[in-house]
């Protein structure tokens, strides 16, 4: 019988699960369709019947697959709300979400065929954004993002440095200097240098 996350196991069972799902995410994540639960199985160190004991469907494999990574992104996301220069918390949290965007990408396609995704991962999805929601939030009590940008901008943006950084890999300084600029983008806007001056000016009449 197939086990869910909910299901109690044995500690051996539960480290097969995280193995197949660590294979799992490399495999298809390097190969997308073309990869197979034999590649996965062998990759993991565990037998065929191991993994569809655990996952009767290659499709229900892809998609644990999926979910953990976006769990582990929660993780993540949770660990660096509490991060006490809130705008290394943001830059890191940018950096994360691209270095991960190939795999994540990837395995999207794969369960996301029929343009609907599945609602494991939609939930999954939801735990991520709100513990994104977190970081940006205090980012913006600090006064590191400006008050009006919202979690929703701010995958636009990520996704777009991270789905080019997947599809066309930059040189490092380059996707540096890409994070710079959506950290400064991000930022509150400042006065205009004249506009500044002209003010100082009129105050000292």
């Amino acid at each position: 019988m197939a086990t869910s996350p909910n299901t109690p196991m044995r500690k051996n069972a539960r480290a097969n699960r995280e193995r197949i799902l660590a294979a799992a995410e490399a495999v298809f994540g390097a190969s997308g369709e073309l990869g197979s639960t034999e590649d996965v199985a062998a990759r993991a160190g565990v037998g065929i019947a191991t993994v569809f004991r655990h996952f009767p469907t290659k499709d229900a494999l892809i998609e644990a697959a999926l979910v953990r990574q976006f769990d582990r992104l929660t993780e993540q996301a949770s660990g660096l709300a509490g991060e006490p220069d809130p705008g290394r918390a943001v830059r890191e949290l940018i950096v994360t979400l691209i270095e991960t965007s190939s795999t994540k990408l990837t395995l999207i396609s794969l369960v996301g065929e029929s343009g609907q995704l599945p609602p494991a991962v939609q939930e999954a999805t939801g735990r991520v954004q709100a513990e994104i929601g977190r970081v940006l939030a205090r980012a913006k009590n600090e006064g590191v993002v400006a008050g009006d940008v919202t979690v929703e901008e701010f995958f636009v943006l990520v996704r777009g440095v991270g789905q080019a950084a997947a599809t066309l890999p930059a040189a490092p300084v380059t996707l540096d200097r890409a994070i710079e600029i959506i950290c400064r983008g991000l930022a509150p806007a400042r006065p205009a240098a004249g506009r500044a001056r002209g003010s100082r000016r009129d105050a000292q009449r």
